[in-house]
């Protein structure tokens, strides 16, 4: 039997490490916290761009920097887990700490306990259209 607490805690680090890496503006530390975060053929989906292998996913981030100067991430949830799949919320802050956008990331953690695939979605759940 898993000690789901033991694995819980190993995946909010791996989820905080992916969001150390967004974060992180200087170049070379970025690459080495996509590295430890990131399966080498790792795979990123957000709405505007995607990033494959750690360079691309580290390049994904280098843009957000240009768009989005002094902004960070912000885990908002705690991360849920099952079968290999995760979840977890996040805020994109600004200097003044005013939220840019929030969403949500979706992800598929590989057979080396690292990230394989995450699919992010910005902004709140679309409402149900009208029956």
């Amino acid at each position: 039997m898993t000690d789901t607490t033991t694995q819980t805690t190993d995946l909010t680090t791996l989820v905080d490490t992916y969001l150390d890496a967004w974060n992180e503006r200087d170049a070379d530390r970025r690459a080495e916290l996509v590295s430890r975060a990131w399966a080498e053929e790792g795979q990123l989906a957000d709405p505007p761009l995607t990033g494959s292998g750690h360079a691309g996913i580290s390049d994904v981030a280098a843009a957000m920097h240009q768009q989005f100067p002094d902004h960070r991430f912000e885990r908002t949830s705690g991360v849920d887990e099952h079968h290999g799949f995760l979840r977890f919320g996040w805020n994109l802050v600004g200097p003044d700490g005013t939220v840019a956008t929030n969403g949500i990331d979706v992800g598929v953690v590989g057979e080396d306990g690292r990230l394989a695939r995450i699919v992010g979605f910005f902004g709140d759940l679309p409402a149900r259209e009208a029956a």
